[in-house]
């Protein structure tokens, strides 16, 4: 880019993510799930039961298809079920095999079978600490046979002590908080209540004079797809967030930002996680004709909605997709169909093509020949999430930047094809005990090789609880300089020391 060039009048891109505020990511803010009832137990939840009489573990034998039993001594994947959450004490449980556990009625065995859940796949759940019985919605009790069956034939009401219908429930994995984890747990009226005054106040317009005071000139805004039915979104999710979108374009008028819209969730999920709004950490945007026409209507509504706005910069088509779960023909297929329904109302916008995480290589966007005209390859750079990074030093870390995330810049700035956007990139390491001097020296690196990419970078994020990935804490407490001579020369000179330190320890250990 020659130095009179701008994107839509804006010098190259120093960005950040309102991460957190129109897609829910609980730990950014964990508070926003502190008043579910049974909180612990949330769409997605991994639980396994033990029988306390038998001492053995429920299983669904090779991942499902058949009646379970409670036979196994330790508990693995077949071990393991997921929640669909149907009240605060009604569940369904879906196998490895994605099959739900489903019982026809009273002296009937439970199987995992089912390929949908409706009222013979939901259970009620009675808990005492991690004690808990298990009843069908017509009240029998299921208990575990001497011939290590499941089944529901207790007589009576069971009581807490070691008996057939009393099992230990062990959580073997809570990671999903997100936006349908919030809603369906709290249930409608209240999950509008929590989101709706979440939204009012955890971005406003004083951020966003924030950012443009300290030489931020773009926003990256991360939307999940019922954005585009707002106000009255399918269940469980919740209306409000175009209204807040609306608000954030007006507010980037005021302060002279820009903004990128980023498709964060697709329908079905494109990776999983919580941030995608899955329910279970299933994949199944990629397999289904239906949530990939139904992602680019999203991207029709929002490009029709935005594209003379003057404050839009751009729109990123999917953040994350996972690989391999989202194969690379898939994506690239639905890339070119969501440029072309861009440049339908725009020529201008740039049209963002996020890399698949999961070990893909951006190169593979590069050689698919997406669009013709003002398009980005998204890449996302964190020291983190890979055991590469589990025992760097500072020292380690800090090479890596200028080694190898430098050379993969500069050989994607140089290769025919899009732009290059650093489009999430945080101040934070594996480093235990680091001084605020290491900070500043890794945020520095990372500024300065992120700040050659040839359209700029966006940190991850603007708010969050953790204090080293907030950008206005790292800001006013000057753990990421961002004056461009200035801090260069301060991140030299702790580059410098550190250097020396490490030579003078490895001097004495010699």
């Amino acid at each position: 880019m020659n130095a009179e060039e701008t994107f839509k009048g804006v010098s190259k891109i120093r960005g950040v993510n309102l991460g957190g505020w129109l897609v829910v990511e609980g730990w950014i803010k964990t508070s926003l799930f502190d008043e579910i009832p049974n909180g612990d137990l949330l769409d997605g939840t991994q639980v396994q039961f033990k029988s306390i009489m038998l001492q053995k573990f429920v299983s669904a034998a090779n991942g499902g298809g058949a009646e379970v039993t409670v036979d196994r001594s330790v508990p693995s994947s077949w071990e393991t079920f997921k929640i669909w959450r149907v009240s605060d004490s009604e569940f369904q449980f879906r196998s490895l095999g994605g099959q739900f556990l489903t019982c026809g009625g009273e002296w009937e065995s439970i199987s995992a079978s089912a390929e949908s859940p409706s009222a013979t796949e939901t259970f009620h759940i009675e808990r005492n600490h991690d004690r808990v019985h298990i009843r069908l919605l017509s009240g029998i009790y299921v208990q575990a046979t001497s011939t290590n069956q499941l089944v529901a034939n207790y007589q009576g009401n069971p009581g807490w002590d070691d008996n057939a219908a009393t099992f230990q429930m062990i959580i073997a994995a809570n990671d999903l908080h997100g936006d349908y984890q919030l809603a369906n747990g709290y249930g409608q009226d209240k999950a509008k209540e929590v989101l709706s005054k979440h939204r009012r106040n955890f971005i406003t317009q004083e951020d966003f004079r924030f950012l443009s005071m300290n030489e931020i000139n773009t926003v990256r805004i991360p939307v999940g797809w019922w954005i585009a039915y707002d106000p009255d979104p399918p269940a469980p999710f919740i209306g409000g967030s175009l209204e807040a979108l609306d608000d954030a374009f007006s507010w980037a008028l005021t302060y002279n930002l820009k903004c990128i819209i980023d498709l964060h969730a697709a329908p079905g999920s494109q990776n999983g996680m919580e941030h995608s709004a899955s329910r279970d950490g299933s994949v199944d945007w990629p397999g289904s004709p239906e949530f990939i026409s139904q992602s680019l209507d999203v991207i029709d509504f929002l490009a029709s909605r935005y594209a003379n706005h003057p404050s839009l910069l751009g729109i990123e088509l999917l953040n994350e997709p996972f690989a391999p779960s989202v194969p690379v023909d898939v994506l690239t297929s639905y890339y070119s169909k969501g440029y072309q329904i861009v440049r339908k109302y725009t020529s201008t916008a740039y049209v963002i093509f996020c890399q698949r995480i999961g070990r893909a290589s951006p190169l593979e966007l590069y050689q698919a020949n997406i669009g013709t005209s003002n398009t980005v390859v998204d890449l996302h750079y964190y020291n983190l999430f890979d055991d590469f990074y589990v025992n760097l030093t500072s020292t380690d870390n800090i090479d890596f930047i200028y080694n190898n995330r430098q050379a993969e810049v500069q050989a994607l700035n140089s290769a025919n094809g899009p732009l290059v956007f650093i489009g999430e990139w945080v101040n934070e390491w594996n480093v235990k005990n680091a001084s605020k001097a290491a900070y500043q020296a890794f945020g520095m690196a990372q500024l300065d090789v992120f700040s050659q990419a040839s359209f700029g970078w966006s940190y991850w994020t603007l708010k969050n609880e953790r204090k080293h990935w907030d950008f206005e804490w790292n800001i006013l407490n000057n753990y990421l300089l961002l004056d461009s001579s200035a801090s260069r020369e301060i991140a030299r000179k702790l580059l410098l020391w550190m250097s020396l330190c490490a030579s003078l320890y490895l001097h004495q250990i010699g």
